[in-house]
């Protein structure tokens, strides 16, 4: 963990305030993240040059040097894109944090920015989502529309990322000594499978992949058979996508990373923002990690707000449910099954296995 500069913080909260700060009194609180990244809250009271007494509160987040799969870049992109034009493009209804200061050392980055005090994560009622999405939708739009004002912004991520993180439950594999080995946390009873030969590996493919399609797993056929589709027909699928506008995705717009405020929308977390095909970040509101009891009603609600929402600048006739479903399995139909497979509780299990058939129910039969 970084020892904190006081004068850094000095600057900082000069620069939040408008004021000389003449003293500061604070305290330290660590928000979250890892061996790679740190968050944390900085809060306390400033005394200015005149005596006059303010509070203040910032974020203090620090990101180490780490390569993506696909996407090594992303480390830095935050820094990047606080660096850029891009902050001037928001207005008030959506917005990301405001950026008093960004640094960088070598290999680390770091970015202190305004501490967002909102609702967020599971807090989140259905018609806050439900305006997260309408104002996403004009974000997207509007920006469409504003190429000129987008140049300026450097190190943001393709259309092919996408199609990159789908292929890597087909490319990316593991040797069956390594699954079995100590160093593996691949679930015992998984192991267990692995040994006895209940689960056999398709060479070249996944762990994920090649246990849907071996003896004895649970997932009910016809859910089996909707992920077979999705791999089979995954070029037409893609082809399919590429008719899509392409629109500045935030690429990890799930409820932890939005707050509602009464001042509208704010989102955080922006390093693996870049171009995508409109929809992508609708797919990940309605189903990482949303309660599940609430996915229906995302369903119904969030895809006609977001559709609302870029309307008001492009044309969304091929924007429909039937798409945003094709994206919500492209980017969460293994994951799902994963955490199927990976399980031991049979309530967990069923959780995954109702979402699928929520999927499965609403989608036109091909």
């Amino acid at each position: 963990m970084n020892p904190l500069n006081r004068q850094t913080l000095l600057g900082v909260v000069q620069t939040l305030l408008g004021a000389l700060v003449a003293d500061l009194a604070y305290q330290v609180t660590h928000l979250h993240g890892g061996t790679l990244g740190d968050v944390r809250r900085v809060s306390g009271q400033a005394t200015l040059t005149g005596g006059a007494v303010r509070p203040f509160d910032v974020v203090w987040k620090t990101q180490q040097k780490w390569l993506r799969p696909g996407d090594p870049g992303s480390w830095r992109r935050e820094y990047d894109l606080y660096r850029s034009d891009l902050g001037l493009l928001f207005n008030p209804s959506l917005r990301w944090p405001a950026c008093y200061l960004a640094e960088r050392d070598g290999d680390q980055t770091h970015l202190w920015l305004e501490f967002i005090d909102g609702v967020s994560g599971r807090d989140l009622t259905v018609n806050m989502l439900e305006q997260a999405a309408l104002e996403l939708g004009r974000f997207q739009g509007r920006l469409s529309r504003q190429p000129e004002a987008l140049r300026s912004v450097g190190n943001l991520n393709d259309t092919g990322f996408l199609k990159r993180d789908f292929a890597q439950w087909h490319t990316q594999t593991n040797s069956e000594a390594f699954l079995l080995s100590a160093a593996c946390q691949l679930p015992e009873h998984l192991k267990h499978r692995l040994k006895t030969g209940d689960i056999r590996l398709c060479p070249g493919k996944s762990f994920e992949y090649s246990t849907l399609r071996s003896k004895g797993c649970t997932l009910p056929e016809h859910l089996k058979q909707m992920i077979f589709a999705l791999d089979d027909q995954q070029e037409e699928r893609f082809a399919s996508l590429d008719r899509l506008p392409v629109v500045l995705c935030h690429r990890d717009f799930w409820i932890e990373n939005i707050f509602a405020t009464d001042d509208g929308i704010r989102l955080i977390d922006w390093d693996t923002a870049g171009w995508g095909y409109a929809g992508e970040d609708i797919a990940s509101l309605i189903i990482d990690e949303t309660e599940p009891a609430c996915v229906d009603s995302c369903i119904r609600r969030l895809i006609p707000a977001y559709r609302q929402g870029l309307a008001e600048s492009i044309d969304v006739s091929g924007i429909d449910e039937a798409g945003i479903l094709d994206l919500i399995l492209i980017k969460f139909g293994y994951r799902m099954v994963q955490t199927y497979l990976f399980s031991e509780s049979p309530a967990a299990q069923q959780e995954q296995v109702s979402l699928l058939q929520l999927i499965y129910d609403r989608q036109p039969r091909r």
